[in-house]
């Protein structure tokens, strides 16, 4: 049983999606809900932590609140790095993310402070896995990108004590296309 999962993963622009109308969008949206519930089946998890960054953060932090219905004990938090990290949003996404703060359990910053430099996202990746028991990641890694920060923070407290490390691949998303599109009730 892990209580607390955090999850991440990459940015819209790192995995191609340059907008929420990105035909794919759904698809992977309907993976994150679909391996949040079977974490949350698995391990009676009760809180989903992000820090509502764009791309996969925000996306699984809408699919944990709407999975809220079926699992009326799952939780979300936001953690937001810093004051107003949406101001330089695009307006589509500024919308997902108040949709989200808004309907979030538990919301603060962790600096108290708008942004000064890339250490609050240090700070914020070692605060998140610090909060956490376990972390879904969307990640592949032969495509770097953000998550990987995120990652040695979460690796590092893995090779002190117990701290699952769940990954969503690419392959896995498209695993999951196939299944949806032979499914023809899904649409």
């Amino acid at each position: 049983m892990y209580d607390v999962l955090a999850i991440t993963g990459y940015k819209p622009h790192e995995i191609g999606i340059f907008n929420e109308k990105h035909e794919q969008l759904p698809y992977l949206k309907k993976a994150l809900s679909k391996k949040i519930a079977q974490l949350k089946e698995e391990y009676d998890i009760k809180w989903i932590i992000t820090s509502g960054q764009p791309g996969v953060e925000l996306w699984a932090a809408e699919a944990a609140i709407n999975l809220k219905d079926q699992y009326p004990d799952l939780k979300v938090a936001t953690l937001a790095p810093f004051f107003e990290q949406e101001e330089k949003f695009q307006e589509a996404v500024k919308k997902l993310y108040f949709s989200v703060w808004n309907q979030s359990d538990y919301k603060d910053f962790i600096t108290k402070r708008k942004y000064e430099s890339p250490a609050q996202l240090r700070l914020k990746n070692q605060f998140v896995v610090e909060k956490s028991e376990a972390s879904l990641v969307l990640y592949d890694e032969e495509t770097e990108g953000t998550p990987k920060f995120f990652l040695e923070s979460a690796l590092k407290k893995q090779s002190q004590k117990t701290y699952p490390i769940f990954y969503l691949t690419p392959d896995d998303i498209e695993d999951m296309i196939r299944e949806l599109l032979e499914d023809e009730s899904w649409n």
